[in-house]
């Protein structure tokens, strides 16, 4: 079954008003959790453990990849193109690609931990733009959370529901840059382990 079917209706929420300051452009030897990505993270595992899943282990890998994608929508990133928030430019030291709704270019979502790490196995990804300036750091990760709660298709990856309900994550890595956010979900351990802490 098209796994990539049950994420890919992108959730944006076009309101006006503490946006994550801009990140750098990481590298794997610098990639540390923000404060909003930190937490984040424990939002989304005591989501998980509400719904009587285990927790997730933060990955290296996947930060990596879901800090440079952020980073990459936040500076290249045009709204309302044919292009949804899953491509990937030309502006960067990857395989770039259009990603439509058609899913024909899965495979370059798919492929982008192993294209960009050591991370041994395919990588799937949720989403998120805002344009609101967000009180505090817990703010906008809740916010973030609320929204892909409210998608159908981004709960049921959170939560291992529909096409995902056979499948297990064992890793999981956030990026935010500026108001986008990317959460990436991996089938197996990283063998590179977590990343530290700002």
């Amino acid at each position: 079954m098209n796994r990539c079917i049950a994420f890919l209706i992108l959730f944006i929420i076009p309101v006006v008003a503490f946006s994550q300051p801009p990140a750098r452009e990481a590298t794997f030897e610098n990639i540390c959790l923000s404060d909003t990505e930190q937490i984040l993270l424990k939002l989304i595992n005591e989501y998980r453990q509400q719904n009587r899943l285990k927790p997730l282990t933060i990955s290296r890998s996947l930060s990596y990849v879901a800090r440079i994608h952020a980073y990459d929508l936040s500076e290249n990133y045009k709204q309302g193109s044919r292009c949804n928030m899953h491509s990937w430019s030309a502006g960067g030291k990857w395989t770039p690609c259009c990603y439509t709704d058609d899913h024909k270019k899965a495979r370059c979502m798919w492929d982008k931990p192993r294209e960009l790490t050591n991370y041994p196995a395919n990588g799937y990804e949720i989403a998120f733009f805002t344009s609101y300036k967000y009180p505090s750091p817990g703010a906008m990760a809740k916010d973030i959370l609320d929204g892909w709660k409210k998608s159908h298709s981004h709960n049921e990856v959170i939560i291992n529901k529909g096409v995902w309900k056979d499948i297990q994550w064992e890793a999981i890595g956030i990026g935010i840059s500026e108001n986008y956010a990317t959460v990436w979900f991996g089938e197996v351990e990283d063998p590179l382990g977590e990343p530290c802490k700002e």
